[in-house]
């Protein structure tokens, strides 16, 4: 279990570099969008062999969700401040609290339920300083993202073994989809085609299959509160790379969020790492 976590932290971390990496292109964002899902399609398609098979229906649900979660979040990025982005997309793990014991059979523990609260203050401060009315379509297509990326971590979480299909045919629908609105954009540079890449092989593919492969052993309402890491990084990483300057508020909040996730991972190996947990090991 602890190695689970572990895996959706570094998928946090490897989410967390996109909004530096989108605002410092010149592409529009479904020349992002697409460019990275067919990068990310191809590299999981090779690393993992068992994604080229096509998921069954159920898992062709979770396919289209996943699909609308990566593209929302780059049109959404390009469209706003990277700050009101991850705000929104963050809430997603109020839906999948909601969701999970209906779709999952998942209760949330106390402690997670008494942990969202203090997610939600830490968020709230990003929406006081960040949102800005003329804004609106960025923050609407954002909020949109919370609500797929809500629905990909429940069906990644309930097709488990399809996962990986999931990931590859989810990266193929995103990319061809968005490839057709992409053929207007302006002309590629150097810079953009490397940013491009990165965000295909490491922001996405990478981050995605540890994520895929921590939500196995990891409730959904956990996974999602741990991976909330991201919208702390995110505007640190752009304000460092692109110079997108967080205001104080998001800086408040992005204190609150981490200390409540550090505080997650200690509990939560604390009671793992207990005399009843070496008990039941040996």
């Amino acid at each position: 279990m602890r190695t689970a976590r572990l895996y959706l932290i570094v998928a946090a971390v490897c989410w967390s570099t996109a909004g530096a990496a989108v605002k410092l292109s010149t592409l529009s964002g479904w020349q992002l969008a697409s460019g990275r899902s067919l990068i990310a399609a191809v590299v999981l398609a090779l690393v993992l062999p068992a994604g080229r098979r096509l998921p069954s229906r159920r898992g062709a649900l979770v396919t289209l969700a996943y699909a609308s979660t990566v593209v929302s979040f780059i049109v959404a990025t390009r469209l706003t401040t990277s700050a009101n982005a991850i705000f929104l997309q963050s809430t997603a793990p109020l839906y999948v609290l909601m969701l999970s014991p209906w779709v999952l059979g998942e209760r949330p523990t106390r402690g997670e339920l008494l942990a969202v609260p203090v997610f939600l203050l830490g968020l709230s401060l990003f929406f006081l300083d960040q949102l800005d009315p003329g804004q609106r379509t960025g923050n609407a297509v954002a909020m949109i993202s919370g609500i797929c990326f809500a629905t990909c971590i429940l069906g990644l979480r309930a097709v488990k073994n399809e996962g990986t299909s999931v990931l590859v045919w989810g990266n193929v629908l995103a990319g061809g989809v968005t490839l057709f609105l992409s053929l207007d954009g302006p002309r590629p540079t150097a810079l953009d085609l490397g940013l491009v890449v990165f965000l295909g092989v490491f922001q996405l593919a990478f981050a995605y299959a540890c994520f895929q492969r921590g939500l196995r052993e990891t409730p959904a309402v956990e996974a999602s509160l741990l991976i909330l890491i991201e919208p702390v990084l995110n505007p640190v990483w752009t304000f460092l790379l692109a110079g997108e300057r967080p205001g104080g508020w998001a800086l408040v909040g992005g204190t609150i969020i981490l200390a409540a996730t550090a505080w997650r991972i200690v509990l939560v190996s604390f009671r793992t790492s207990g005399p009843t947990a070496r008990e039941n090991v040996s």
